[in-house]
């Protein structure tokens, strides 16, 4: 295959040519260097060329299996620029891979610029699956996985942070999200004051790498094994909050339009209306609505 071709046009050629090259979406290992696959290092040996989000770290992982495959960066700050540069790559029949630091790229690491710029252009993209925290943690965690929501990592501030985690007072599936050692304390504890301390989470940290440990019960309890222990608060975390039963769920939307009606209207007839809407039994509706005006009056 020819040499690396350097050009950089502000214009990228269409249509993608017949014999263009391919770029591959390689997952790599997230703590254990055996967990990468057979097809990985086949991909990585074979392309003409690797873009990696940090060179120097993706350099250990080549070269303990002796992978010579040249380098070339491509991180969250110059993917915009890269683009262009990659499909004139392509445009000359080389084949690329894509790597991150650990894991399956994208997934809260760089590459969705490239890859929807790419794809949009016509440009054959594949995946080389493999490693990926957040599925390594759910298969462990015992929490449902027939349904989770992934929402990456929390804002830094506590504020924003209890915000963010409001949303999850009522959502049924379990989710997961990603934390850092330095802030991973204050999140349990804005948790706990979010969600309540009896809300049932689990705790990945340093997945696959030799002081990997899941703590799992309620977010009080995890929350006070991270304060009295300061190891468990290094490495890198993987978040799993339970979701709500959707029984739960149905209540808290019933009791909420209950608040709105009870302070408008004697118990009887707000408990009649919300009962209507929905579908729930009215003694049921009656008692709950009862209990919000003794505490309205409290």
């Amino acid at each position: 295959m020819s040499e690396l071709n350097s050009k950089n046009s502000n214009v990228v050629k269409q249509p993608v040519p017949e014999n263009a090259g391919q770029l591959s979406i390689v997952a790599t290992p997230i703590g254990n260097l055996a967990d990468i696959s057979q097809r990985a290092l086949q991909v990585l040996g074979s392309v003409d060329c690797i873009l990696a989000e940090d060179t120097r770290h993706s350099k250990r992982l080549l070269n303990h299996y002796a992978i010579g495959t040249k380098l070339r960066s491509c991180h969250e700050h110059n993917e915009d620029s890269m683009v262009n540069w990659v499909a004139a790559q392509l445009d000359d029949g080389l084949n690329l891979a894509l790597i991150s630091d650990a894991g399956t790229p994208l997934i809260s690491d760089p590459g969705f610029v490239l890859v929807r710029a790419l794809r949009s252009q016509g440009y054959d993209i594949v995946a080389v699956p493999g490693p990926s925290s957040i599925i390594a943690a759910l298969s462990i965690a015992g929490l449902p996985t027939d349904g989770f929501v992934y929402d990456g990592f929390l804002p830094s501030k506590s504020g924003a942070r209890q915000v963010a985690l409001a949303q999850y007072l009522n959502q049924p599936r379990t989710i997961v999200l990603l934390e850092s050692s330095h802030r991973i304390k204050a999140c349990l504890l804005d948790l706990v004051e979010t969600l309540g301390p009896d809300r049932q989470i689990a705790l990945g940290r340093e997945l696959t790498k030799r002081f990997e440990t899941l703590l799992a019960g309620s977010a009080q309890e995890v929350s006070d094994v991270l304060q009295s222990d300061d190891d468990q608060s290094r490495g890198e975390f993987v978040l799993m909050i339970a979701g709500v039963p959707e029984v739960q769920k149905e209540d808290a939307e019933v009791q909420q339009i209950l608040r709105v009606l009870v302070a408008e209207l004697p118990v009887k007839q707000a408990a009649a209306i919300a009962a209507k809407l929905s579908g729930k039994r009215k003694n049921e509706v009656y008692d709950m609505a009862q209990a919000i005006k003794e505490e309205l009056n409290a």
